[in-house]
């Protein structure tokens, strides 16, 4: 968590630890508990202490003990939206790194989104800047603006996926009700695709059924698979990676921007919990951008092979998926602690917004896919 101690020194005495090691004597005198998603928080850990607030700079709440929380009186936040930029320059990423790999032009094809929460509309958006045609499929939202003025045009799952080419999931784990997300990619939702399309996951790793996905893959019906969450991560099955097209340790919301959001949005919650003022600001902190400036002489060049250019020289995704390719011939023990280690000492990635391109032979399509990814073009 960028800038923790930072900020919740503010609030009082500050101890940092490593998040899956945490145990019930670390929290016990503690009144608040501030953490991200290798941390699972329920009655094993909380029984005993002193913890009333529990806050967690992620999107995603499965490891939190909601029903524990709140029948215990423990107030809880989460940080909705904090690295939903960051998610959707990782697909950015992906897709024109799959394109370059394959010969496959995205520009006309179709992206479906399933789950269109804060993460799905950046992926949109930025898939619609590049453009892509693009499916929305998210039940709740559909259910509940139904008939509302500007409402967007949801579709249904199998309609989503018998039409697109390429298929992103962004939503939350849920295990039970109607819109159970547990293994929603599972044998019906295979053999429903578009035959050859392309899958994503940035979601949750139980959202995919590794089973039904190695089948999938056997049979030619999906041509190329991204992962970025993995089934019974942080240990994860070495054959589903091995079929991955590109594989990376749960990093996708890890933009250095994206983990300091999650920690202001955590704090300012503290805050307003313990009823004093906010005493720290993000403003101004922002460390310099490790890409500036790139220039770019787009003469002769098809517009995707710039994009991927650009885009691969602030966020070289293919070196994510080789160092963690480089940690998966130990046990299960030690790829559990090299995946731990991965997110832990993950290096520092900025977002596009802090690079400046300077074009010169571009066309209007060009820099307008630029500016729709929201690089600042000159």
């Amino acid at each position: 968590m960028p800038f923790a101690e930072a900020a919740f020194g503010t609030l009082g005495e500050t101890r940092v630890l490593e998040g899956r090691s945490i145990r019930p004597a670390d929290v016990r005198e503690a009144g608040l508990l501030a953490l991200r998603s290798t941390t699972k928080v329920d009655g094993k850990l909380l029984a005993g202490s002193q913890v009333r607030f529990v806050g967690t700079a992620t999107i995603g709440t499965d490891h939190l003990d909601i029903p524990y929380l709140e029948q215990n009186g423990i107030q809880w936040c989460f940080a909705p939206g904090c690295n939903a930029n960051s998610v959707g320059e990782y697909i950015v990423a992906a897709l024109l790194t799959l394109g370059r790999r394959h010969g496959l032009r995205l520009e006309g094809r179709t992206l479906g989104v399933i789950g269109v929460g804060n993460v799905g509309r950046r992926v949109a958006a930025k898939a619609a800047a590049l453009g892509l045609r693009v499916l929305l499929n998210d039940p709740p939202r559909a259910r509940a603006e139904a008939g509302q003025p500007g409402a967007p045009d949801f579709v249904p799952l199998d309609r989503l996926l018998a039409e697109s080419d390429i298929v992103t999931m962004h939503v939350p784990l849920t295990r039970t009700g109607p819109d159970a997300t547990m293994h929603l990619a599972d044998a019906r939702f295979f053999a429903s695709l578009k035959p050859g399309a392309l899958l994503l996951n940035a979601a949750r790793g139980p959202c995919v059924d590794s089973e039904a996905l190695l089948r999938a893959l056997d049979a030619g019906t999906l041509a190329h698979v991204v992962l970025d969450t993995w089934e019974g991560e942080p240990v994860y099955r070495t054959d589903v990676m091995a079929r991955a097209e590109l594989a990376t340790p749960h990093i996708a919301g890890h933009s250095f921007e994206g983990k300091a959001m999650g920690t202001v949005m955590v704090y300012q919650q503290a805050c307003r919990f313990l009823g004093v003022s906010e005493r720290w600001q993000l403003d101004g902190r922002w460390p310099a951008p490790l890409v500036p400036e790139i220039a770019v002489d787009a003469a002769g060049r098809d517009d995707e092979a710039v994009l991927h250019d650009v885009v691969c020289r602030v966020y070289a995704i293919e070196e994510d998926d080789r160092r963690f390719r480089a940690t998966a011939g130990g046990s299960p023990d030690e790829r559990r602690v090299a995946f731990d280690r991965l997110r832990r000492d993950y290096p520092e990635r900025r977002e596009f917004r802090f690079t400046r391109v300077r074009l010169t032979n571009a066309s209007r399509t060009l820099v307008a896919k630029l500016r729709g990814l929201e690089f600042s073009v000159e």
